[in-house]
């Protein structure tokens, strides 16, 4: 992770900005197209849209009908947001959903009847080892146990899912451990520990900062670059267990550049615009300094999680494979939004597994902090995701950004970016041509501390 004083004139050069995601790109078809034909006035067919923009329009609809919204879900076939609606005696709430321009679904089960489940379940079945979400998709709570809630626990657990009701909940028996992705190895190091860096920020104070766990950050108080290397950031807020999983880290060094990108592999970064909200169904991806490069979708929002630590409210659940030393990581979309830090679950990359990741949007408000490094990083300033911020083509995202003043330029892509030799994430690292998926995804046996963190900074030897 290359921690260099990048001058500023250079660090705001544009001689290309961002570069391809390359072989992700195949890896992460560009199913993302915006198509907004449809007319807020008229309700003859829902709008195709982003996965991205999802979100915003469940907020809008939620606000719309009140009572009678239960959730909502991205359907990425259709490129249509599904919206659930309790209509009861008043048909007027579907025709507004409608000229909202959603798919609409008639349910059973309320938002407030869901919330009194999972209510329910934190009173009488925090067992650690089991996790909650409501899955908009089935409009009921989705219930997961690992492979260590067994006798007594399950019992304990089956029966408060029965007393629920019929309809109101399903349990899904996972064949791993939940546990944090905590492991000693490479990327940032504190102590014995390993994490992955998630995303730079600007701290409160205008300090160079970034994101990680909140299990990282009160594991260890300073971290370095390197394995036994001397300390280059430390913690300033760290929150875990609790109301989510996240820390804020500031470097050491005032003068540090904190790019605003993740930094895929092989000289590859996407350009980080802004933060956003996950939404069911979204297409996500996911980098560590373990694994590399995985995707997967969003399955539910509002996550409780009971770690053997403790318990954790407030993640977001995906099918996204993570492993030991991947906490913390980035985890984005194709079109480069911020949408999580990866937290734990169970499983890993071969077998696959349930994997949380804390809400990157909840973690920078917590913590006061502000997404990237202003103008000195040519990222996620004033043209956030306009001509001048976003990843553009090179990423798949049409309307995106990437104009030419796209990024970092030749600072964050360079010479002096640590994409050559210093990159660290080059033929032994593992995530080149074939995107980082696979066995070479992460950091090779013969890696070393050589893959990115996912910052946009790259590692040093």
């Amino acid at each position: 992770m290359s921690h260099k004083r990048i001058p500023k004139r250079k660090a705001a050069m544009a001689a290309g900005g961002v570069v391809a995601l390359g072989a992700a790109a195949i890896l992460l078809p560009n199913a993302n197209a915006s198509q907004d034909g449809a007319s807020n006035d008229a309700a003859a067919a829902p709008r195709t849209l982003k996965a991205a923009d999802a979100s915003d329009l469940a907020s809008q609809v939620a606000g719309l009908l009140g009572d009678a919204f239960a959730g909502s879900y991205y359907d990425a076939a259709s490129q249509q947001l599904v919206v659930n609606v309790i209509p009861g005696d008043n048909n007027n709430v579907i025709v507004q959903a409608k000229k909202a321009g959603v798919t609409v679904r008639e349910v059973d089960n309320s938002m407030a009847e869901l919330e009194a489940g999972a209510q329910t379940l934190k009173t009488k079945a925090t067992i650690p080892g089991t996790a909650w979400a409501v899955d908009p998709r089935t409009n009921k709570i989705l219930v997961t146990a690992d492979s260590t809630v067994t006798g007594t626990k399950w019992d304990r657990l089956e029966s408060t899912v029965e007393t629920l009701g019929s309809g109101m909940a399903t349990i899904k028996k996972s064949a791993g451990t939940f546990r944090t992705f905590v492991s000693g190895g490479d990327a940032i190091f504190g102590g014995g520990a390993r994490c992955s860096l998630g995303f730079n920020v600007t701290a409160g104070d205008g300090a160079p900062a970034f994101l990680t766990a909140g299990h990282c950050g009160v594991a260890e108080a300073a971290w370095s670059d390197a394995q036994d290397g001397e300390p280059i950031a430390t913690v300033d807020q760290a929150t875990f267990p609790g109301e989510g999983d996240f820390a804020l880290v500031k470097y050491d060094d005032p003068a540090t550049v904190a790019p605003s990108e993740v930094n895929v592999g092989g000289g590859q970064t996407v350009q980080i615009s802004q933060a956003a909200e996950a939404e069911v169904g979204l297409e996500v991806i996911r980098m560590g300094s373990t694994t590399g490069l995985s995707d997967g979708q969003v399955l539910g929002l509002d996550a409780t999680v009971n770690y053997p630590e403790g318990t954790v409210t407030g993640l977001i659940q995906t099918n996204v494979c993570a492993e030991p030393g991947d906490s913390g990581g980035s985890l984005f979309t194709q079109d480069g939004l911020a949408i999580g830090l990866t937290s734990g679950g169970s499983g890993d990359c071969t077998v696959g597994g349930e994997t949380f990741f804390q809400p990157v949007t909840t973690a920078l408000e917590a913590v006061g902090a502000t997404l990237g490094a202003g103008d000195a990083a040519g990222g996620a300033g004033e043209e956030a995701g306009g001509e001048g911020a976003g990843a553009g083509d090179a990423v798949g995202g049409e309307e995106a950004g990437a104009g030419e003043e796209a990024g970092a330029g030749d600072a964050v892509g360079g010479e002096e970016a640590g994409a050559g030799e210093e990159a660290g994430a080059g033929e032994e690292a593992g995530a080149g041509e074939e995107a980082g998926v696979g066995e070479e995804a992460g950091v090779g046996e013969e890696s070393g501390a050589g893959v990115d963190d996912g910052s946009g900074l790259t590692e040093t030897h």
